[in-house]
């Protein structure tokens, strides 16, 4: 069981810069995920987090302790990879036991740790099996569970889940949750997944460009984005962005002082007759059963899309109106993309049922100025 800190955390490359002075603590048993798009620094981060990648300046601490000069294989830290990297001629116990083997651990020890983890995973059938006998996701589990007997103080996930199929992304990252739950242990997650994110964390970790732009639990995030950028990353469908010359009615603050309005697809509801906030022509329909995407042409030129119940009973190219609960909008600079203001109720919502309840929120210092 561990907390970690970054402290003005740096990476270079020769003259280029590509994490900027994190700033970030995590507490002992925190789910904590990092995300953002592809080469913002999330995994050179957690490379730096498990000593696999030299920190340029700043440092790590693991339970007070700087780690920067520390070895990989003594700073109590087990990474789990994208590639699950087993050991192709070795059966899934010897790929468990390997490191422990290495390390000259008893043999009772080995035994007891790998039959503890591969209970815990549901993989005990599969011991005996070789690597290549095995499906995507058996393979993650054994890569989870090499990293389990190892006994860390804190496990970090690099992409998991990327290289499995939908179905297996649901169900391994179930696992993961149910794991974390059994050995209340610190794990840090990297994806570009906003919905694995979203579902797993305690704390999510915006990044972009090598910088935080916001920590928050997930319901946090939703309701109050820091900036246009968490606002379009989190959440799905993505948020919609309005300008006055796309609005029927513009709100003041957009109509006055030139500001961006932000509203998600499932808030947006049909105009009955006069009063839409938002017009637009009806391009298409996504029937997806417990509910219908609409895809639309603003007054503007611009795309957005409206979260219903039931289909519209409109035909592509005839128009349709919106309304939206001016307590659902967000408001943001729009040069800036800061956050000018949010009307948001906090509340409960039942859009993230595989999450656990999350942590009190703790924002981390080092963010970019948005």
């Amino acid at each position: 069981m561990a907390d970690l800190k970054l402290r003005d955390l740096r990476k270079s490359y020769g003259d280029v810069e590509i994490v900027h002075g994190i700033d970030l603590d995590i507490d002992d048993g925190e789910f904590v995920v990092f995300v953002g798009p592809s080469g913002c620094g999330k995994s050179t981060l957690l490379r730096m987090i498990a000593g696999l990648d030299d920190v340029s300046s700043g440092s790590v601490e693991i339970n007070g302790r700087n780690v920067n000069d520390i070895a990989p294989s003594k700073r109590q830290v087990s990474m789990v990879f994208q590639t699950y990297a087993l050991y192709p001629h070795l059966s899934v116990y010897a790929n468990m036991a390997f490191g422990l083997k290495q390390a000259k651990t008893a043999k009772e020890e080995i035994d007891r740790r790998v039959k503890e983890a591969a209970e815990a995973l549901q993989i005990q059938d599969l011991l005996d099996r070789r690597p290549r006998n095995l499906s995507g996701g058996q393979r993650q589990r054994v890569a989870i569970g090499r990293a389990i007997v190892r006994d860390p103080e804190i496990f970090l996930f690099d992409e998991p889940l990327s290289n499995l199929d939908a179905a297996l992304r649901v169900q391994t990252r179930l696992e993961i949750a149910r794991l974390h739950r059994r050995l209340e242990s610190t794990m840090i997650y990297v994806t570009h997944d906003q919905v694995e994110a979203m579902t797993l964390a305690d704390r999510i970790v915006v990044l972009r460009d090598g910088h935080i732009e916001q920590v928050g639990t997930p319901i946090e995030l939703y309701d109050f984005p820091a900036n246009a950028f968490v606002a379009r990353f989190i959440g799905s469908p993505k948020m919609n962005f309005f300008g006055a010359d796309s609005l029927t009615k513009p709100p003041p603050l957009v109509s006055e002082s030139a500001a961006t309005l932000g509203i998600r697809p499932e808030h947006l509801q049909l105009a009955s007759g006069e009063g839409a906030l938002v017009e637009g022509r009806l391009e298409l329909v996504e029937e997806l059963g417990e509910y219908v995407l609409v895809h639309l042409i603003g007054e503007s030129g611009n795309d957005f899309v409206a979260k219903l119940d039931s289909k519209p009973s409109a035909a592509p190219g005839e128009r349709l109106g919106f309304v939206a609960d001016p307590h659902r909008m967000h408001f943001f600079d729009h040069d800036s993309g800061r956050r000018l203001a949010s009307q948001v109720e906090p509340e409960e919502h039942a859009i993230f049922d595989e999450r656990r309840a999350p942590a009190p929120a703790r924002i981390g210092a080092g963010s970019k100025n948005p």
